[in-house]
């Protein structure tokens, strides 16, 4: 279960977070403030993520969150798109703006999940998806191939296909550790999955994917295929 701190100083926002946290089976909520100067350290000190917003009473979340020693996973929750940048160079998981869904909460703290459970020495790590209001999860080894949708990927595993609000590029990070090779900008491919290769073209069973000239010779190298 991952404790979950709010910062914020809205009403309306601290409720939004606390139904998300709520609906979310394994996150918590342990602890609701809106000044920095009132948060309880030795809560802190249980916390895996901070839902910290920007405009705060006293000092800013940001000048805060740089008081903080061993701050826990960070994720920024705020109306102003501006301060991103000066969000990020503090290590935040992710920034999410006001007012945002279910959906973009659950892509933030399922990647402070991914960072807490998640060691480049598992196997066969499980990955939570949600979609249609659904909370899926799946084993690494369940998968065959993601594809990518404008701001959507879509998992592709032995029983199913599931489109998620995500970005190819952090899916080729998540599985860099593993047995997957990104073979077009718009694939990755399971390569334990693959039957053959003829040509431009990837073989599994029915499926059919391409092979990009760009990525061609280092996926190759990768499954150890030599001339």
């Amino acid at each position: 279960m991952i404790n979950c701190l709010i910062l914020e100083d809205e009403k309306a926002a601290q409720e939004v977070l606390k139904t998300y946290i709520a609906k979310t089976p394994f996150t918590q909520c342990i602890g609701v403030y809106e000044s920095g100067l009132e948060v309880d350290t030795q809560l802190l000190q249980q916390t895996q993520v901070l839902f910290l917003d920007i405009q705060l009473p006293e000092f800013s979340g940001l000048a805060y969150l740089k008081t903080l020693i061993n701050p826990p996973q960070v994720i920024v929750t705020t109306a102003f798109s501006h301060y991103a940048v000066d969000a990020f160079e503090e290590n935040v998981v992710d920034y999410l703006v006001k007012p945002f869904s279910y959906e973009r909460f659950f892509k933030a703290i399922n990647r402070v999940n991914e960072r807490l459970s998640i060691t480049t020495t598992t196997v066969n790590p499980p990955f939570l998806l949600y979609a249609d209001k659904t909370i899926y999860q799946i084993k690494a080894d369940e998968i065959v191939y993601l594809k990518a949708e404008v701001d959507y990927v879509q998992v592709v595993t032995d029983k199913q296909s599931i489109l998620v609000l995500d970005s190819l590029r952090n899916w080729e990070e998540k599985l860099q550790n593993l047995s997957f090779f990104r073979v077009h900008r718009s694939y990755i491919v399971h390569t334990h999955k693959i039957e053959k290769i003829y040509g431009n073209q990837i073989f599994i069973g029915e499926i059919k994917l391409p092979i990009s000239k760009a990525y061609r010779e280092a996926f190759l190298q990768f499954i150890g295929y030599t001339k």
